[in-house]
């Protein structure tokens, strides 16, 4: 797999079929689908920045790039989209052979236009802290800690403004230095942008526009007003610090019997309707910080009273949750306002209970917002977290915004639709398959938040080449992609990253390429049966059924020589890893949008029926099964899905399968892989730091194990280890290596913890100690409490879950049937 990760380091692209299918039959053969996950802004250390426009097409919109065709002495490119003949502009005059632009260079499939004349850097970023006051003084303490250290790492020139919630909603003038000022809303009353405004005395100065849209400076507000709300950070600082200091517990009184009244809905609803006021178009960030579920408003999980439970799976399941829908509903419209003006919800959820992250979930994934789980705001994965959210230097997240993307393809390809962190913008065109996935009808969409991890997964639909259509492609076998981005650098500067890739495909039975190496090969064969038959004399007994059986006969041997050469392609183009990213967030999306859906099922057809065309093996032989290399890890890939978070809901809640999945969603090949199958490393005195199996036999009683399942990294002692570590041994001059040994893990774990958003939870665990199932859960079962023997200083596990081993047998057996 290191050439795909080579290609995904010059590109950010991983591709399941690097080689495609070329036709729709044989692409629905092959059971994956046609995809590609994308990193839109992944940083290359030698990427261009050119500080000119780009050079388009005229026809089709594409960008110049190295696949396209010049004529040095007519000044021509051709586009290698669809065909277009364009002249360049005067500037290009002097292109030649030896002197190329950076646009045409073959190493720069990937680069980046930066417009000099963009005045957008004058935009500051914009910050609005959305506050939940219905938590414990202890965990205000924590909350209080957290935004003071958030604050102090502000850009000075980024504006600041600040609401709290409770059972009301407080929005904080903070530009009134005199006293701390706040305008009180109702959290149970929806608030239109009329009298938010009409509230705030946003026209006290300045008379209210007779018509037309209320936004920003340059439509009906002045600078002044809205930076009673909105203050850059150096001014304010000592203004919110004050308020943040003196901020108190919801005084509202909570009966015993009921929660407490929270208006989550109300207080989001009016933070991005201030900001669509005040910073319309501008990369401006919500911020909320929630500590239980919302209980008042239109986006109210639960009711006040304690004896209804917060809704579980299989109250989903069972259209049972009387508020899920309603809420749902609330916030996919707050989505579609944040996405309008260009706003970013992120949201930070720390709490034992549910907070109703499910619910948030359309509106934070649609924005490109991050999103933080924690059970406390005290806890190392918020307070980390938060903090790396505003760090600067070489791990900084590389926030990026008001982003926009688009596809380009050549006309044997449509878009099925993005599974990821982006909105569609509705551009229709030719492009747009008829089927829908995730975000789909469109080549465009918008990403109001992207950092430089952010990665799209792109599904794609071959488009069936009937033999009219095929003549352009006979002569050629590659497909080709484009994808835009423009975006809002860090910097300020917009910029717009083009990447543009090339694949082969290959020819199907039922296309122009196929038929005709085909129909040239029965041709020779019919001549030489000819020419033998004039050689024996016998050319008056080559009878009509002789020819026909003869064509038939070679027709089938052709064909099945011809799909074997097409398997052989196809394997040597197929990456395994992107692969089961690719499935994961498939059947992640189709668990949310499918009443009836069977995940296990799904994923088993698919895998058996990827088996039976990809194995090799005689009919009704398992032991005769084999896989190439290429295919190899997929079984195993698929068996660990199978046991993942992302597919087993049992023992999460709906918070939880939500965060989980909104995570996969975002993350790179690389990350996702990790979260479906962990990686598990060994350390022992006999050898150095060394993969395991992901194997309850990994465990052993003079070893230590670190696992790394992307939300958790675990730290495993063995019995023998924790009894050492406990005796103090490795505070002895004459254990110095004991002591190595116990640092080693701990030094990987904090590599792992520090370039990882959001901040994993660190378990440090002893074998057959009560956070040790943080490990066992992960583990293969081979040894289980029914087993006949397990090993001696090893575990088991107490499941009924088949093994891999049990798993592969029986995927051996109905693949070769």
């Amino acid at each position: 797999m290191a050439e795909f990760m080579d290609l995904e380091a010059q590109d950010g692209v991983r591709m399941a079929w690097n080689v495609l299918p070329g036709t729709k039959q044989e692409a629905n053969n092959c059971v994956v689908p046609v995809s590609a996950i994308y990193t839109p802004i992944k940083p290359f250390p030698t990427i261009p920045v050119l500080p000119y426009a780009p050079l388009r097409c005229r026809t089709c919109r594409s960008i110049l790039n190295p696949f396209s065709i010049i004529d040095f002495a007519a000044k021509i490119w051709i586009c290698p989209f669809c065909f277009q003949r364009n002249h360049f502009p005067p500037h290009y005059a002097s292109i030649t052979d030896d002197n190329l632009p950076a646009e045409l260079f073959p190493q720069y499939t990937t680069i980046e236009y930066e417009s000099p004349g963009d005045k957008s850097s004058s935009v500051p970023p914009v910050f609005m802290f959305v506050v939940d006051t219905c938590i414990i003084e202890e965990e205000m303490s924590f909350l209080r800690s957290a935004l003071s250290q958030a604050i102090d790492l502000l850009p000075d020139n980024s504006l600041v403004g600040l609401i709290t919630f409770g059972s009301l909603v407080h929005v904080h003038e903070l530009g009134f230095g005199h006293i701390p000022k706040s305008y009180v809303f109702k959290g149970s009353k929806d608030v239109s942008k009329d009298q938010l405004l009409e509230q705030l005395n946003f026209f006290l100065k300045k008379p209210k526009p007779s018509a037309g849209v209320i936004a920003g400076v340059r439509d009906g507000l002045s600078s002044e007003t809205i930076a009673r709300f909105l203050l850059p950070a150096s001014d304010c600082e000592f203004a919110l610090n004050s308020v943040l200091e003196e901020l108190q517990k919801d005084p509202w009184p909570v009966p015993p019997d009921q929660r407490a009244t929270r208006c989550t809905g109300t207080a989001l609803s009016i933070a991005a309707t201030l900001l669509g006021a005040c910073v319309p178009g501008s990369g401006a960030r919500i911020m909320a910080f929630v500590g239980g579920p919302s209980t008042e408003g239109p986006a109210a999980i639960v009711s006040k009273n304690l004896s209804e439970p917060i809704r579980s799976h299989k109250d989903l399941d069972k259209d049972s949750a009387p508020h899920y829908h309603k809420a749902v509903k609330f916030y996919d419209a707050l989505s579609k306002q944040l996405v309008h003006q260009g706003h970013v919800l992120d949201l930070f959820a720390c709490a034992l209970d549910q907070v109703g992250v499910a619910e948030l979930k359309v509106a934070v994934e649609k924005t490109g917002g991050l999103v933080v789980l924690a059970e406390s705001f005290g806890h190392s994965v918020f307070k980390d977290s938060l903090r790396r959210v505003f760090h600067s230097g070489d791990s900084d997240l590389g926030l990026s915004s008001n982003g926009i993307f688009e596809i380009n393809c050549s006309k044997d390809i449509k878009v099925q639709g993005i599974i990821g962190p982006c909105a569609s913008l509705e551009k229709k065109g030719p492009l747009c398959s008829d089927t829908v996935v995730g975000q789909g009808s469109t080549s465009a969409w918008k990403m109001c938040g992207l950092d430089k991890a952010t990665s799209l997964c792109l599904i794609f639909e071959i488009v069936k080449k009937d033999i009219p259509d095929a003549t352009v492609q006979s002569t050629s076998n590659q497909f080709y992609f484009q994808f835009l981005t423009y975006y809002q650098h860090n910097s300020g500067q917009m910029r717009l990253r083009v990447t543009t890739l090339s694949r082969r495909w290959v020819a199907g039975p039922g296309s122009i390429q196929a038929s005709s190496v085909f129909l040239f090969s029965l041709i020779d064969l019919v001549d030489t049966y000819l020419c033998l038959g004039c050689v024996h004399g016998s050319m008056s007994n080559a009878s009509s059924v002789d020819m026909e059986y003869l064509c038939m006969i070679s027709g089938k041997e052709k064909r099945k020589k011809r799909m074997n050469d097409i398997d052989r392609d196809l394997i040597a183009g197929f990456d395994q890893e992107a692969a089961v990213v690719v499935m994961a967030r498939l059947v992640s999306f189709k668990m949310e949008i499918e009443a009836e859906f069977d995940p296990i099922r799904w994923l088993d057809k698919a895998l058996i029926h990827v088996c039976s065309r990809f194995g090799d093996f005689q009919k009704d032989s398992p032991s005769s099964f084999s896989l190439s290399p290429r295919f190899s890890i997929f079984p195993q890939f698929i068996f660990n899905l199978r046991r993942s978070q992302f597919v087993q809901v049992f023992n999460n809640s709906p918070d939880e399968t939500a965060y989980f999945r909104m995570i996969l969603n975002r993350e790179n090949v690389t990350n996702s892989v990790v979260m479906i199958q962990p990686s598990l490393i060994s350390y022992s005195f006999h050898s150095g730091p060394e993969p395991a199996l992901l194997d309850v036999a990994a465990i052993a009683a003079d070893r230590i194990l670190l696992l790394d399942s992307y939300f958790t990294v675990v730290i495993f002692h063995g019995a023998t280890i924790a009894q050492w570590r406990k005796a103090g041994y490795h505070h002895q001059p004459e254990h110095q290596a004991f002591a190595q040994l116990l640092q080693a893990p701990r030094d990987d774990a904090d590599a792992i913890i520090k370039d990882r958003f959001p901040v994993p939870r660190l378990v440090i665990c002893d074998q057959n100690g009560s956070q040790a199932r943080f490990l066992l859960a992960k583990l293969n079962p081979s040894a289980t409490y029914n087993s006949d023997a397990s090993v001696p200083g090893g575990d088991i596990i107490f499941t009924d879950d088949v093994s891999f081993e049990v798993f592969l047998d029986h995927l051996q057996r109905l693949a070769v049937q």
